[in-house]
């Protein structure tokens, strides 16, 4: 069975753990030096920073289960508008992620779109994020979720610049 929940401060220790795994799995092929990898990862996804994004109260966590055990999340961070494109209700996808071996299982979609009803409950009107243009299946998944190309974002880890774009949809 697939459950979507909210996650609470007390979920810190998973969040932080599916931030970690599902991180490498989706990109780490594409960082060059894994020693800088490690590094980010210890930065972004460390319990602490983990625990003090959790505390904010513009961002929202979502753990997806399948027969209880957390097989991934997402992000979203609420009136966050992208430069001048998107409204001042605007949401940021900041992530969404299914460890690999769930993947097949397809529930990507019904993740995404309970995610996009949380925002939409939280008065967003739309929703943005930032994809690396070298992620094709990323691309067309939200290409399929009529996410429209608005920009590009350069994404930073440990000084290298890693071009994303700005993909964003009315919700």
């Amino acid at each position: 069975m697939i459950t979507f929940k909210t996650a609470m401060a007390t979920d810190v220790e998973i969040l932080a753990l599916l931030s970690r795994v599902t991180y490498v799995e989706s990109h780490g092929h594409f960082i060059d030096d894994k020693k800088d990898l490690f590094k980010y990862c210890e930065q972004a996804y460390s319990i602490k920073k983990t625990a003090e994004d959790l505390n904010d109260k513009n961002n929202l966590f979502y753990i997806v289960y399948v027969d209880d055990l957390p097989v991934g999340y997402s992000k979203i961070v609420l009136n966050y508008p992208f430069e001048n494109k998107t409204s001042n209700h605007s949401c940021r996808l900041e992530r969404i992620y299914i460890l690999n071996d769930f993947i097949p299982m397809k529930i990507g979609q019904a993740f995404l779109n309970f995610t996009t009803e949380e925002a939409k409950k939280n008065k967003a009107t739309s929703m943005w994020l930032s994809v690396y243009i070298k992620n094709k299946r990323a691309i067309n998944f939200y290409t399929k979720n009529e996410f429209k190309n608005i920009g590009q974002l350069n994404f930073h880890v440990n000084g290298k610049e890693y071009n994303n774009s700005v993909l964003s949809k009315k919700i």
